[in-house]
Parts: structure tokens; sequence; C-alpha cells
């Protein structure tokens, strides 16, 4: 009986032999001692007897262990937790955690006083040292000349933090010209390097709880408008030929030169980032310049600068030409801009290496002298190409979208005037505002006419109805459905339906009025 029942089911078998193991175990314990012989007194089995139901035991503890060793998908007795299993690390994560430092720890002091160049080049060494690492800037004024980031680094910088860039242009090293540029900007030769630096990096992070990076401009700005600077003004942060960037949860402000300048990087993405410098008397403090840089993510920033919001930028004439690195991929939303004497986003002017695939989305320019801006000249050459515009509004802003052909600013004589660029593909969806002098002023020319331009779902409150409003020259391209004001006559109308309704015959016309 028991070997057909353990065939059968080795469930019930070990039952049955737990049964008799429990059995046995009753018949061979020993007797109640100490009590009389009428209370439960016990007999004690043969031998033979005994011996039997020892061996049924052992045979019942066996089938029991076969159970548990030949089950499958069932709760196991006496058995370990399955270990869990650890994912081999992928290239660039770190296999153990990264050091965390405090500036505090390589003798730095934040009483905005102490020059602390050394502890910040002490602990990037030590970061360096480390194959990567954080450094934290706690809360405090912490003075710096220009110091160097290394890669898989993050500068944290907590709440209260500020970095302060020293104002003695002695203490800012100099650097080569940018190859795209084959000039230092505003001066032949070198140029200053930037309070920030990284070149050749991967994986850094700039990020905090909203801590700032102050470049304390103020005696550049004087300087250079006195003429007394002999090289080109140095940006707040700068990082060149890197890739794989994160700007985060940070201010910059007072920049002597261009904030934020990202040249030549891959895989960048800049975001809850606030810039700021005075609207007036802070030249060329633009806010964010990617130039010649492809995947490049700008999103959920405010900015308020002394020129362009945000500038997308690739080389200027035949040193952008030659250098040969577009500008592509990028994305801009949901950022608040102000420039009082230029542009919320501009592509240009310097774009020799091209600019394309860009996408400018819920933007907000407001209290500035013109919205979005495309610019070049003769002598830049490439394209700018497939750029979208989309939910845009404009708020007391002197001119809406612009784009001019003739911004003719270069670097020397040396460039090719021939070298002509192209501008193609160009759509404007959702255009809204108010307080606008001129919403629409295009300005192609003979030599380099603006191509395949769109315009659906605009509405623009204009400031100044005693003006022609809707400027165009050497356009060809499209109006879908009803806007407003009335679109120059360079333009094809079509329907919503987008089924054409009246063909233009005057694509090079020419109503452009620079007198307001």
């Amino acid at each position: 009986m028991l070997e057909t029942a353990a065939a059968s089911s080795p469930r019930a078998a070990a039952a049955a032999a737990a049964a008799a193991a429990a059995a046995a175990a009753s018949a061979v314990s020993s007797p109640r001692r100490g009590g009389g012989a009428a209370h439960h007194h016990r007999r004690w089995a043969p031998a033979p007897f005994r011996a039997c139901l020892v061996a049924l035991w052992l045979v019942g503890f066996a089938l029991v262990f076969l159970w548990q060793s030949t089950s499958v998908g069932r709760v196991r007795l006496y058995t370990r937790p399955p270990m869990p299993k650890r994912a081999a690390p992928s290239m660039g994560q770190w296999v153990a955690s990264p050091p965390v430092y405090d500036l505090r720890e390589f003798g730095a002091f934040g009483d905005g006083r102490t020059v602390n160049t050394a502890a910040f080049e002490a602990a990037v060494a030590a970061i360096a040292e480390r194959g990567g690492g954080r450094l934290t800037v706690p809360a405090g004024r912490w003075l710096t000349a220009p110091f160097n980031l290394t890669s898989r680094m993050t500068l944290f910088l907590a709440a209260g933090a500020e970095i302060l860039g020293i104002q003695d242009e002695r203490y800012w090293p100099l650097m080569s010209p940018l190859p795209s540029y084959g000039y230092g900007r505003e001066h032949k030769g070198p140029r200053y390097g930037s309070l920030i630096h990284g070149q050749d990096l991967k994986d850094v992070t700039i990020t905090g709880h909203n801590g700032t990076i102050n470049g304390q401009g103020q005696s550049w700005w004087v300087k250079f408008r006195r003429k007394l600077l002999n090289h080109t003004r140095g940006p707040l942060v700068q990082l060149m030929r890197s890739s794989n960037i994160i700007i985060s949860n940070i201010t910059l402000r007072d920049s002597p030169f261009w904030t934020l300048h990202t040249y030549d990087c891959k895989n960048v993405t800049i975001s809850e980032t606030t810039i700021l410098a005075p609207i007036a008397g802070a030249p060329n403090t633009d806010g964010i310049d990617p130039d010649s840089c492809e995947n490049v993510v700008i999103k959920n920033c405010y900015i308020s600068v002394g020129d362009d919001g945000i500038a997308i930028k690739s080389g200027w004439d035949q040193y952008g030409i030659s250098y040969g690195r577009p500008s592509a991929n990028i994305i801009i939303q949901n950022v608040i801009i102000r420039s009082m004497v230029s542009a919320g986003v501009s592509i240009g002017s310097e774009m020799s290496g091209g600019v394309s695939n860009v996408l400018v989305e819920n933007v907000h320019v407001w209290d500035s002298r013109r919205g979005v801006r495309i610019k070049t000249a003769p002598g830049r050459g490439a394209y700018v190409s497939n750029i979208a515009y989309r939910n845009i509004s404009l708020e007391n802003v002197r001119v809406g979208i612009v784009i001019k052909t003739d911004y003719n600013e270069h670097p020397d004589e040396g460039f090719n005037p021939k070298a002509l660029p192209i501008i193609e593909n160009i759509s404007y969806t959702s255009i809204h505002g108010h307080g606008v002098r001129v919403p629409v002023r295009i300005q192609g020319c003979a030599e380099i006419p603006v191509k395949n331009v769109t315009f659906h779902d605009m509405s623009v409150g204009i400031a100044d109805r005693k003006h022609h409003v809707f400027q165009c020259s050497f356009v060809q391209g499209q109006v879908i459905g009803y806007i407003f004001p009335m679109p120059c006559k360079n333009l094809d109308m079509y329907n919503e339906r987008r089924e054409l309704v009246k063909q233009s015959t005057f694509q090079n016309i020419s109503d452009i009025d620079y007198s307001f």
C-alpha cells in the first residue's frame, strides 16, 4: 500500500509517511514517570515491532525529502531564498557610488573675499583621480578665478551658494581663437577663457538647488565700452568638444560676454535655468549659445539679458565653412525671454557650418526689440533649413518675426562674398501676441531669396496701424487660412483645407521700411 500511494501521489505519500512517523514516535515514547500504573500506563512493544516502526519512520522521511527535491513550482521548505541577480554595469555607469566632496574640504572659504581657485582646482583633480564624482559648493560666496571641469563630474551648487568670478582680467587665462571663428570675435588673436571651462569631456553636470554662478561682469562691460581690453571677453560657462552635458536648476548671471556657450558638443540638455544680465549696458551677454552643436534640448528656462536670449550659431564666414560643424536637431521649449536690445531667439548671424532641424515651441518673448530672428549675409555660405516655430507669443515687441540677409559683419577681408547661404523651409504656426509694431519683416534679396516660408494661424495685435506692418522682399511661400494682420503680396494664399486660393506673382517685390 505504501508503494502504491507513493507512486500515485508524492504529496499523499508524504502525508501518510508523516502520520506513520507521528504514530511511531508516539508508540516509542517513554511512559510517564512518577504516576501510578492506573494513569495511562503504556506497555513496551516487542523489539521486532519497534524496529519495524523505526524503519517505517525512515521511509517516510525519505519520501518527504524526495517530494521536496523533485517538485517544480511548489513552495519548498528547507531551501534558501534565491540570491538577487546583479546586472553587469554598462559603459559609463558607476560600479560603485561616486565620491562626493565638499569644497570646504580643500580649504575654501565662502566669505566673498578669499580667492578659492586653488581649492576648486584641487577638488577637480581629486575627482579626476577617482574617475568622476560630485563637488558640492555649499551656501556662501566663493570667489575664484577661472577653473576647468573634468569628465564624469557633477558640480552641485547648494541653496545659497554663489560662485563669483574674479574681476581682474589678469587672472583670466588666454586661449586661442575658436577654429570656426579664426578671430577672437572682438579682437584679433587670443581670447579670454571662461570662468567655468571644460573641453574634450564626457558626462558633465552642473546643477543644484538654484545656486548661482555670477561672472561679476560689470567691470568687463565698462572696459569694453571704453576700449580698454586687448582681447575678446570670455563667456561665463563654456564647454567645448564635449558630450552628455546637463545644465539644470541653477542661476547664471552677469557674464562678461556670452553666458552659456556650448561649442561643438553633442547631447546637451539645459533646463530649469535662470539667466540674467542687465537689459541695457551689458553688451553681448547672450543667454545660451549652442554653437556647432547637435542634439540639444533647452526647456523650462527664464532668460533676461543684454543681447540675444538664445542664439544658435555654427561658425563665421570662411572659418566656419572650413570647420564644417553644423548645428542640428535642436529643441527649444517652454522658455520666457526678454531682450530689449536684440532678439528672443536668433539663428546666426554666424551660421557658416549650417543650421537645420530646429523646433522653437511654446516661447514667450516680452519687452524685446525682436521676437524670433534669422540673420545672415553674403560670405556666410551654408544653409538655414527646416526651422519650425510653434506657439510663439509676443508681448510689447518692436518686430515680431525677422529674417535678415544683409548682416554684413565679417572677421576679416578674407571672406568670399560669393559664398551665399540658403534659407528655406521655415514655418510659423500659432503666432499670437499684442503690442507689436511690425509683426513680420522678411528681407530676402536677389542673391539670397527666402524660400518656402509658411504662415498658419497667426493673430498679432499691432501697436501702429499707420504703417505697413507685414514687410517682405524676395520671399516665396504660403499663407494657410486666415491670419492677421494682412500678409504681404509675396505669398501664395491657401484655405484651411490647404487648397490654393490665390497664387502670388509678386515674390520679388520689396516692401521693407526701416524707419520704424
